[in-house]
């Protein structure tokens, strides 16, 4: 399989440094102000097919740093060189990402400040049977209160009223 294990442009270490993040660990964050659109890092790992990604995944709950890369494959990117990992999950990202010949670039989707978190919405899917197990800390007021991908938020808000009126009765 590929292995994503090449170092960093050097203009790419310019964007960032690592500092203790409020929303969880260590997070990313502006060495300087980022305008939108900026490439600011790669993702990197190993390719490896999903069936794979997701067993290696479940060894190391509840840490995970598995990103689809296609239908078929992702990213492993549990290894200290791939810095991009560090950045956490937010419902008002500042973030995004972009895929291009297996390869997922992590860009800026508005302006960004100076010392301001990165982040990105994680994209997980909504499943009910797990959903409460990936809680969101963003602290945005935007927060739904769970890591689910923005289209998801739908699905996640009818099921939280449902068990609320189920709980409540």
């Amino acid at each position: 399989m590929q292995y994503h294990n090449s170092p960093l442009p050097a203009h790419f270490n310019k964007f960032w440094y690592k500092k203790k993040s409020k929303v969880h660990g260590t997070g990313l964050f502006a060495s300087k102000p980022i305008p939108k659109g900026t490439t600011i890092i790669e993702y990197t790992g190993e390719k490896v097919k999903k069936k794979i990604g997701y067993k290696r995944a479940d060894k190391h709950l509840p840490k995970v740093w598995v990103f689809d890369l296609s239908h078929h494959y992702l990213i492993d990117g549990n290894f200290k060189r791939n810095t991009a990992r560090l950045i956490n999950h937010s419902c008002d990202p500042n973030c995004d990402i972009k895929i291009k010949k297996d390869h997922i670039w992590i860009y800026a989707k508005k302006d960004i400040n100076k010392n301001k978190e990165l982040h990105y919405n994680y994209g997980y899917d909504y499943d009910r049977d797990d959903v409460l197990d990936h809680p969101c800390k963003c602290g945005s007021p935007k927060c739904v209160g769970y890591i689910v991908d923005k289209s998801e938020w739908p699905k996640l808000k009818k099921y939280l009223t449902k068990a609320k009126k189920e709980y409540t009765v």
